[in-house]
C-alpha cells in the first residue's frame, strides 16, 4: 500500500462527509482536474482505504426504537463452536457490530430491535441458541448522545 499524503486524506475527509460526491465537485475541492482526482480515489479503493459506500438510514423512522449493546460470556472455545458462533452472527441482521473484547465477556454486540417485545423475541430465538454462549448480559440504551462512523482522520 502507498502512503497518503495530504491530498488523500483531504480526499477522505470529504468522502466521509459526503460519499456520494461528484467526481467533478471532489475534484474542484482538491484543486486537481478531474482524471487525476478518479485516479486517486479508485487507488484508495483498490489499496481498501475506502471500503465501500453506504447510505446512513435513520432506525427511529424505520422502526428500530430499541438499541441494545450485549454482552456475552463462552464457556466453549474450541474451534468448531467458534465457528458456528461467528457464522449466525455475521448472518443476523439485528447486529450492527461484534466485537470479540478482553475484560469479563469475550464479545460485545450492537442489536437493534423494534421494540421490547421484539428485542425480547431476538434473545430467546437467537440469542439463548448460540452455541457456547453462557452468560448474556443486555443493555439497553437510554438516550443516544452520539452516533458516527467516521473517523478521525485529521492527525494523519
Amino acid at each position: 500500500m502507498s502512503k497518503l499524503d495530504k491530498v488523500d486524506v483531504a480526499m477522505l475527509r470529504l468522502l466521509q462527509q459526503d460519499g456520494r460526491i461528484a467526481n467533478a465537485k471532489l475534484a474542484v475541492e482538491l484543486s486537481l482536474s478531474e482524471t487525476p482526482c478518479w485516479r486517486r480515489l479508485k487507488r484508495l479503493e483498490e489499496e481498501n482505504y475506502i471500503e465501500g459506500y453506504q447510505a446512513n438510514l435513520n432506525r427511529r423512522k424505520l422502526g428500530f426504537g430499541v438499541m441494545v449493546f450485549v454482552q456475552l460470556t463462552c464457556i466453549k472455545h474450541d474451534v468448531e463452536t467458534t465457528r458456528a458462533f461467528e457464522s449466525i452472527i455475521q448472518n443476523c441482521d439485528n447486529v450492527l457490530s461484534c466485537h470479540n473484547t478482553s475484560g469479563e465477556s469475550d464479545f460485545l454486540l450492537q442489536v437493534v430491535a423494534k421494540d421490547l417485545d421484539d428485542y425480547s423475541h431476538f434473545v430467546e430465538t437467537v440469542l439463548r441458541q448460540l452455541p457456547g454462549v453462557s452468560v448474556i448480559s443486555s443493555n439497553i440504551s437510554l438516550r443516544e448522545l452520539k452516533s458516527s462512523s467516521k473517523l478521525p482522520i485529521n492527525h494523519i
